[in-house]
């Protein structure tokens, strides 16, 4: 609906219950929301046109088997929603696990060189040797973007592209059959519903998507302004590991990655196993988990926390909050007692670890 974004729609959505209630409800808003603004109430007094462009999304959807992921199913990437801009609803066409336990983004500048597209081979097969079970995400623009997911399909490992279009195009067309291929060991994503029209400023506003389904974003190749830093500004702001490939200070193409690392907004990758390290994901760097009682007196809810880490891989908060019924501002109290208690450690990318 015009006029009603991610952020109010979701507010909506979580003090009426759902979107159902919402809709049912519309001409006496204030029934179910007693502090709606006047603006809100005006704008949700007649529904007429958007139920009709719903009806319609769905018969597409079900004819194209397009899944629709909304931010209370289990299944919407979990590291999206703790992003307030995230979408209120994702249309998702695959078969790769948003929530995988390792989610990697790779961006850059469309005009990639050589040494960009050697530095993109060697990290995906670097990962997929490291950590099989990786999701790699881009755009597929041109030149990076489109590298990586490649590369990913090459090594076995899956790979989503976030568009910013429906699923009823794809742009660039020259990617179709990458896409296609997505589709069976990935997928392709998107908050536009079909007939959307081409936007430049949709490209960068799916930007965002890009930046919070990571638990990092790595930035391959990039000059001093583009997409790629917009991404990598906004992993920033979302508190997740900003990762860069340094390259040599007179090639144009390697100065965004230079600045950011200089700035310290990223830190200089030459490898996975470098990615791995700052991530916490080498397990020859981790302590082994160790079995057996805690020697320390715990809380009721600090042991409910623990209980549901324990033999876990690394949580976000949001999961733990699903898992134990506490609410989001006690967990986030409990894990930063259980870090000074040298019990849980932060594993990146928003996520915590047991380390007991």
């Amino acid at each position: 609906m015009r006029g009603i974004g991610p952020s109010t729609a979701r507010r909506m959505c979580s003090q009426a219950g759902d979107a159902r209630v919402v809709m049912e409800n519309h001409n006496r808003l204030r029934d179910i929301l007693p502090d709606a603004s006047d603006q809100l109430v005006a704008l949700m007094a007649d529904t007429s046109e958007a139920m009709e462009k719903a009806k319609r999304e769905m018969e597409f959807m079900e004819g194209k088997r397009v899944k629709c992921l909304t931010f209370q199913d289990d299944d919407y990437p979990q590291r999206l929603l703790e992003c307030d801009d995230a979408p209120l609803v994702l249309y998702f066409c695959g078969n790769a696990d948003l929530n995988a336990s390792k989610v990697i983004s790779m961006v850059g500048t469309r005009r990639c060189t050589p040494y960009g597209r050697d530095m993109c081979r060697r990290l995906v097969e670097e990962m997929k040797e490291l950590m099989p079970d990786v999701l790699i995400v881009s755009g597929l623009a041109y030149g990076i973007d489109v590298c990586c997911h490649r590369e990913s399909l090459r090594m076995g490992l899956p790979t989503v592209g976030v568009l910013a279009h429906g699923l009823d195009m794809l742009y660039p067309r020259t990617h179709r059959e990458t896409a296609v291929e997505m589709v069976k060991n990935g997928g392709l994503l998107t908050e536009y519903p079909s007939q959307t029209k081409m936007d430049k400023g949709l490209f960068v506003q799916r930007n965002r998507i890009v930046a919070g389904l990571c638990d990092a974003t790595i930035v391959v190749e990039s000059a001093e302004k583009g997409g790629s830093l917009i991404t990598a500004n906004l992993a920033h702001g979302y508190e997740r590991e900003v990762l860069a490939v340094p390259g040599r200070v007179t090639d144009d193409m390697s100065k965004g990655c230079n600045r950011i690392i200089q700035n310290d907004l990223a830190h200089a990758i030459r490898n996975a196993e470098d990615m791995a390290r700052l991530m916490g994901w080498n397990t020859e760097l981790k302590k082994e988990a160790k079995q057996g009682e805690l020697f320390v007196q715990l809380t009721s809810a600090q042991q409910k926390v623990v209980d549901c880490m324990r033999g876990q891989a690394p949580m976000m908060t949001n999961q733990i909050v699903t898992a134990t019924g506490l609410p989001f501002s006690e967990v986030s109290i409990v894990l930063f007692e259980l870090e000074n208690m040298r019990l849980v450690e932060f594993a990146g990318g928003g996520r915590y670890l047991l380390r007991v």
